[in-house]
């Protein structure tokens, strides 16, 4: 394979700019809906890519050639940023409490929580006793399972109802396939018992005696719910449900009161679920109602009745209803929280007595509670232009506090607790920044882009005070807009980093995302699609146009779905960026959603349509294809970021796409590419190790808007 460009631009030759790599061309043709397909870089996928999911040590030889002259290129394309990297690794670390501990949750005798030792990339998994809070016990030190490990990744620790057990799962590979253990919490040692190929999701039933999860199948698909009995070989688990749709995802969970398992069965537009009562050794699982297109509810449980989220009947932004556990299907169902166009209700849950729901309204959250005897509510809102709101229900369901947790953009994370009784809060931890940190040192602003079709986009910003806001200030702007997403504008110290050094942050609240309703997110999905990427370049052009930065300052940022937004608006607006990170993007479109062997695809169909059986969504989905759609044109320096893992975004989408650009462009660049070759859709697992690809990242966007690199020609 030729790795080097055939001859090097007279600036690459004066700056001793080295070659990029140039993957080997093997053209293949298929035709679909009597359009001609050609993929140059198709080979770049590999045949044995589920063997590579679970030993990555099985990639194909000339494929690994590939990937690595890809990293070394990077590397030395970044290396006058090397000395840079490190600052801001330093910097982000030393935001970081690194003896830091989640606030404890009650559940009977103990207080649960998790915390990190000093220098720790993994959590330790710990509990005390309600009476007794120097006694601590570790019940899991995740530091010492990743040892000597290139990758390790705690999913859930779930503690059993008698308190005696803790079952655990990890990723090892970073593949998201988890083996599940139980540990003998006496003892300190794991039983026999090990489940292999799982979500990681875990539920206990009442008795402590088995639990539930869900297998994942032979194409990476969670599709089963079983039941492990302990003592048993995972052989023999009890199937409870095989979903045969292969579009249809399956979740656990259970209700608040932790009387039901919940049983979901579901895509990214409909759902379905069945419950199972975790008291009865032997139950089987019971359909509330059955899967109808395009409907969705989620179940919480209070006494006699289910209280279910839902868009049944025309309910765009969801309402609540209710209907009997005895008789639970639709024809019971009867509205408790009546839909209201505009207010979008995210989330509820079950307190005894309460009903709480997490909604938001013209983009900004709020926390209702609502007494269930009486129907009166109070809330729980702040006063501030943009800000992130959560709620953490705990463990358990029998209590007059409820916790959340805030944060704006500029403002530390505060975490309270909420007497539902007299609506007092109190604060139980401020997240520290041990570097320092002043609230009062930096501004927070919305304000609101004007879309290609008249609609208002929100864009939520950050910056230093004594930032100029004359234009001549760069920009980093963030940007997802897909599967219902909401960006939150809460507190993020990574981008401090950049803010500190006279950057402007900004998220872009574009369509796609639920940021302003259902409809928000209807009105950037399938044949809407388009209005993602155009909401994206008119936030873009807005914060120019207000001085807060310039056209031509502005690095773009995405990952994932966002990292498909950053190939299309790479396509379609390059002269607006100075620079664009896309990370694990999700660019080669087209070809993932046609094949249905991948994990995701036949989900990911009612997202993007289905371009197999629907020649409109094949053009749809062509037409914005962000490998499809390379053209002969200069493009901004690009910053790809995959792990090779990755069965959500595989490595080959961003490798192929970054060997097209390079084909193709007439100048600008340079196009780099850096995979993680020990982990998968989220990066590096360790709390540490990640900060040096965000590093990276930002090195990249400082770079670009600074000294650049010499451009090719």
């Amino acid at each position: 394979m030729d790795q080097d460009s055939p001859m090097r631009s007279a600036a690459q030759r004066r700056s001793g700019q080295p070659k990029a790599p140039k993957a080997q061309q093997r053209p293949k043709e298929t035709l679909v809906h009597g359009v001609t397909l050609r993929d140059d870089y198709g080979w770049l996928r590999a045949e044995n890519w589920k063997d590579v999911l679970r030993d990555p040590d099985t990639l194909p030889a000339d494929i690994r050639k590939h990937l690595e002259t890809e990293n070394t290129y990077c590397k030395k394309l970044m290396a006058p940023t090397r000395e840079l990297q490190r600052e801001i690794v330093k910097e982000m670390r030393g935001r970081i409490k690194e003896d830091d501990s989640s606030v404890p949750q009650p559940d009977g005798p103990f207080f649960y929580y998790s915390r990190y030792r000093k220098g720790g990339e993994h959590p330790l998994i710990c509990r005390r006793p309600r009476r007794e809070k120097s006694r601590e016990q570790i019940m899991l030190d995740a530091d010492a399972l990743a040892k000597g490990k290139d990758f390790f990744d705690l999913g859930d620790a779930a503690h059993s109802p008698d308190h005696k057990l803790l079952a655990w799962s990890a990723d090892e590979a970073g593949s998201e396939l988890h083996g599940i253990r139980v540990r003998n919490l006496a003892t300190g040692e794991d039983l026999p018992d090990l489940v292999a190929d799982t979500t990681g999701e875990i539920v206990w039933a009442s008795d402590s005696r088995s639990f539930f999860y869900v297998a994942l199948d032979a194409d990476h698909r969670p599709s089963k719910v079983l039941r492990h009995r302990l003592g048993t070989p995972a052989e023999q688990d009890e199937l409870l449900h095989d979903e045969a749709d292969a579009g249809m995802f399956v979740d656990i969970d259970k209700v608040q009161s932790g009387r039901f398992l919940l049983i979901t069965i579901s895509d990214h537009e409909t759902s379905e679920t069945r419950i199972l009562d975790l008291e009865a050794a032997d139950a089987a699982p019971v359909l509330v109602a059955p899967r109808q297109v395009r409907r969705q509810y989620r179940v919480e449980h209070h006494g006699e009745d289910f209280l279910i989220l839902t868009n049944d009947g025309g309910a765009e932004d969801f309402k609540i209803v209710t209907a009997p556990v005895a008789t639970p299907g639709t024809e019971h169902w009867r509205d408790l929280v009546p839909h209201r166009s505009g207010r979008l209700i995210i989330s509820h849950v079950c307190l005894k007595g309460r009903l709480i729901r997490l909604e938001r309204e013209d983009g900004l959250p709020r926390i209702i509670i609502r007494e269930l005897a009486s129907g009166a509510e109070s809330s729980i809102a702040f006063d501030e232009e943009t800000y992130g709101l959560g709620m953490d229900a705990g463990y358990e369901f029998d209590t007059d506090t409820l916790r959340f947790i805030y944060a704006s953009m500029a403002r530390p994370a505060e975490t309270y607790d909420y007497d539902l009784a007299t609506g007092e809060r109190t604060l139980l931890k401020r997240q520290e920044v041990p570097s320092g940190h002043d609230p009062q040192a930096y501004r927070v602003r919305r304000i609101f882009a004007t879309a290609q079709d008249g609609e208002r986009v929100p864009i939520s910003i950050l910056h230093r005070a004594d930032t100029p806001l004359d234009g001549s200030a760069p920009c980093l702007l963030y940007g997802y807009g897909s599967y219902g997403s909401a960006m939150s504008a809460s507190f993020r110290t990574r981008p401090l980093s950049l803010v500190d050094r006279g950057f402007v942050y900004a998220i872009a609240h574009v369509r796609g995302g639920t940021d302003k309703g259902w409809r928000w997110y209807l009105d950037g999905k399938r044949e809407n699609k388009r209005n993602t990427f155009t909401d994206f370049i008119a936030a873009a052009g807005a914060l120019a146009d207000a001085k807060f930065t310039s056209r031509g300052r502005i690095v773009a940022e995405g990952g994932s779905a966002g990292g498909m937004l950053m190939g299309a608006v790479a396509n379609m607006a390059p002269e607006l960026f100075a620079g664009i990170v896309a990370e694990v993007p999700f660019v080669d479109v087209l070809n993932t959603i046609l094949d249905d062997t991948l994990p995701l695809t036949p989900p990911e169909w009612p997202e993007w349509g289905d371009p197999i059986r629907d020649p409109q969504a094949f053009a749809t989905i062509r037409s914005y294809s962000p490998y499809d759609n390379v053209t002969a044109q200069s493009y901004p320096p690009i910053l790809a970021m995959a792990g090779l893992t990755d069965p959500r975004v595989t490595y080959w989408e961003p490798a192929k796409w970054v060997a097209k650009l390079r084909e193709l462009m007439t100048g600008g660049g340079p196009i780099m590419l850096h995979t993680n070759m020990d982990a998968g859709h989220g990066g590096a697992a360790g709390r540490f190790d990640s900060l040096k690809e965000t590093a990276l990242a930002y090195a990249f966007a400082i770079h670009a808007v600074g000294e650049g690199w010499p451009k090719s020609s």
